[in-house]
């Protein structure tokens, strides 16, 4: 495949740019989930990890319902191949999405965990301030299935 786009690229420029320009939009549009979709995104089982430090957290103030795990654990974490996987690491197409304080960080997380080979990791445009800009702090545990998973660890 790659000999034949590579003959396509001497013989015409406008066709490697229709060929190759989706697929490369495609991918940066897997990488981003924006705050207003954070609820839908949670509400259909989508999982949020808060990347930030603890004392970004302790300053900027908690991301109730989120797993709270160090960006240099987070691949360890949510490889489900991994000794040190969590148990919500059931393979490669659990949807994760990475908050991080302003964005940035958790894009750099999420390139190394495509790079592992999960799919379905994107990071939160705009991090922990955009959720707290846009008044969405309580949206990751507003969701049924976190609500449960929160009165099953309390009632022990």
């Amino acid at each position: 495949m790659r000999a034949a786009l590579l003959s396509t690229t001497s013989v015409s420029t406008a066709a490697p740019v229709a060929t190759i320009a989706p697929v490369a939009f495609h991918r940066l549009a897997v990488e981003r989930t924006y705050p207003t979709e954070l609820s839908a995104a949670v509400a259909r089982g989508a999982v949020v990890v808060d990347i930030r430090s603890n004392a970004e957290r302790a300053a900027q103030g908690t991301l109730p319902g989120a797993l709270a795990i160090s960006a240099d654990l987070v691949a360890e974490r949510l490889d489900p191949s991994g000794p040190g996987r969590l148990v919500l690491a059931v393979d490669r197409d659990v949807e994760w999405i990475l908050v991080s304080s302003d964005g940035a960080s958790s894009h750099g997380v999420v390139t190394e965990l495509h790079a592992q080979g999960l799919r379905r990791v994107t990071h939160l445009v705009g991090g922990y301030d955009a959720i707290r800009a846009a008044r969405l702090i309580g949206a990751v545990a507003e969701a049924q299935h976190v609500a449960q998973d929160v009165a099953r660890v309390t009632a022990h």
